[in-house]
């Protein structure tokens, strides 16, 4: 485990997931665990005793998680007392463990490294909604350890380059070139452009999905006037299922690069089964060649081929090159690996957070339509939200709000502020004021470690018109498009974030809106840039309303996330069409 960087220590980032997990899912212990073959290591705790916190590491006979490790799958008990393979452990007689619930933490091949844990004191049933964010932030987890692995071969096959002195220029070049992007066909193509010329005459690179299957394929000359034919035979290369096959197999049985001289080019199309792509071959020029593997940091599987050719004027290939493809095949596998687990973060990330958004109810009168967009950078997941319910008096409730970071705390952050606002609001016919001020003492009370900017508004029909009361902690003023084609936007006099020290009563605004108007609310990702003022962004979606008054809410949506000048910051909003 101490690859991983992991040991008997406390490690940031798993204390603050098991913090997390301990306020969602509301239990006495929380753990991160990652098992040896003797030994239970525990980076993220909370709630162990302070023996066990301080040594951070623990006897498999205190371990209830190796049955998650030694089952491979989710494991959920209600009563430990009561399970014939657990109520023994001593982790039920010292800790008072009776309830345990555990998900597997797994590296990229599916191995069981370890858990994400929790554990009561007393019987307890899981739900099904406990189960699934157990199961997404266990994902995060071993994402986690996933990197931290790439991390650690990365290091390993930096170490190993830098003892060859003559490769360090196009090596530092390739590995820049290959950070630089996470889309792995730019990245294939970047390697090939870059080797092809000073490695070789001309390069072909190809990822394997499966046996049957090439998902990525990449075809460089080092002379334009070879363009066309390389052109060519990149549009045929994944066709070529069966050579390509061929060549993983090389690599992977010797485990070394493979050179080979072409001694009668005659013989090329014996050894291509497609005369097409035979003859493009024979015309880029094919007197030597060498193979070498791209291999997955983890696991050491090949995930793809690195072929290096010279036509008969350049000559064979040497150790010196040997060498250095293996390296290049190295780093490719790392940059193509952290790309895949980035992006499957990414989804993991975006689930989280679809996931503690809402359903919109459908109101008769009322059309409301939603959209959140992750940021195209980070962790693409953050604190915005939008909300809208109905009270028992039949007014509904609508907010939006932002709490402050990029990260999975801030989206655990925002489903805690989000259930208080409806927590407190439901039932209540307080005006919004109040009621924020009230969420204020919640969060200040219950110890919510939130920041959060919100617009919270009561809408309610009367007569032939709406009221609207609305209060504003902080956050970008709404916005509506009256019937005429008037924009309104609903400046106020400032007041604080939601989650600072409790202070003055919140005000409450209130507002008379006819039938066909349009209110949007938003947050400061759409109409937000360091370069320019807030009211430039708020100019670009006044436009975008008054030009767009009658389409789809769906449409206007679209349109206005269409102005947003930066995506680094996420973006949730709330259209309202008042029938």
């Amino acid at each position: 485990m101490r690859r991983l960087g992991l040991g008997p220590r406390a490690d940031a980032a798993f204390d603050r997931i098991a913090v997390l997990v301990e306020r969602l899912v509301d239990v006495p212990v929380a753990l991160v665990t990652v098992l040896d073959a003797d030994r239970q290591f525990l980076p993220g705790q909370i709630g162990l005793p302070d023996h066990m916190a301080e040594a951070r590491e623990m006897s498999l006979s205190h371990s209830l998680s190796q049955h998650v490790v030694e089952d491979g799958q989710l494991l959920m008990v209600s009563d430990l007392r009561a399970d014939p393979r657990m109520r023994d452990n001593r982790a039920v007689r010292d800790l008072g463990a009776v309830a345990f619930a555990g998900v597997p933490l797994t590296d990229s091949e599916g191995q069981v490294l370890g858990t994400l844990a929790v554990m009561d004191r007393e019987p307890r049933v899981w739900t099904r909604s406990e189960v699934a964010l157990l199961t997404e932030l266990g994902e995060v987890c071993s994402s986690e350890l996933r990197l931290r692995i790439a991390r650690e071969v990365a290091d390993e096959a930096r170490r190993h380059a830098e003892s060859a002195h003559d490769q360090l220029t196009l090596l530092s070049e390739l590995t820049e070139a290959l950070s630089a992007t996470l889309d792995v066909d730019e990245a294939l193509g970047r390697l090939g452009r870059m080797v092809a010329g000073r490695l070789s005459d001309w390069c072909f690179v190809a990822l394997a999905e499966s046996a049957r299957s090439v998902r990525h394929a990449s075809v460089a000359h080092r002379d334009p006037a070879y363009e066309k034919e390389a052109g060519e035979l990149n549009l045929l290369a994944p066709t070529a299922r069966k050579e390509i096959r061929s060549m993983i197999a090389a690599v992977q049985r010797t485990a070394m690069p493979i050179r080979r001289d072409l001694a009668d080019p005659a013989t090329l199309p014996l050894l291509i089964a497609d005369p097409r792509i035979a003859d493009l071959v024979a015309r880029l020029g094919f007197g030597s060649f060498l193979i070498a593997p791209i291999t997955a940091p983890v696991g050491r599987r090949t995930a793809g081929v690195l072929m290096l050719v010279n036509g008969p004027e350049r000559g064979p290939f040497g150790e010196a090159e040997e060498r250095t493809a293996a390296e290049i095949g190295r780093r490719a596998g790392l940059a193509i690996d952290n790309s895949r687990l980035y992006g499957r973060q990414r989804r993991v990330a975006e689930v989280l957070q679809q996931s503690m958004l809402p359903d919109l109810p459908h109101i008769p009168g009322i059309e409301l339509h939603a959209k959140y967009l992750p940021a195209q950078v980070g962790a693409a997941v953050g604190g915005d939200w939008y909300d809208a319910f109905v009270q028992p008096d039949g007014s509904v409730m609508l907010a939006v709000g932002d709490v402050a970071g990029h990260d999975i705390e801030a989206a655990a952050t925002m489903g805690q502020v989000r259930n208080l606002v409806r927590g407190d609001a439901y039932g209540r016919d307080d005006d919004p004021g109040p009621l924020l001020t009230q969420l204020d003492r919640a969060l200040h009370g219950l110890a919510v470690p939130a920041a959060a900017t919100a617009v919270l508004a009561r809408l309610r029909r009367e007569d032939d018109d709406y009221s609207l009361t609305f209060a504003n902690a902080g956050h970008p003023p709404p916005v509506l498009l009256r019937p005429d084609g008037e924009v309104e936007v609903w400046w106020e006099s400032p007041e604080p974030l939601l989650g600072l020290m409790p202070g003055d009563p919140r005000s409450t605004h209130r507002r008379r809106i006819p039938p066909g108007s349009t209110l949007l609310l938003y947050t400061d990702g759409l109409v937000e840039h360091p370069a320019q003022l807030i009211d430039d962004g708020i100019g670009r979606i006044r436009a975008v309303l008054r030009n767009n008054p009658t389409v789809p809410a769906a449409d206007l949506c679209s349109r206005l996330i269409e102005t947003a000048t930066r995506r680094d910051d996420d973006i949730a909003l709330l259209v309202i069409r008042l029938l």
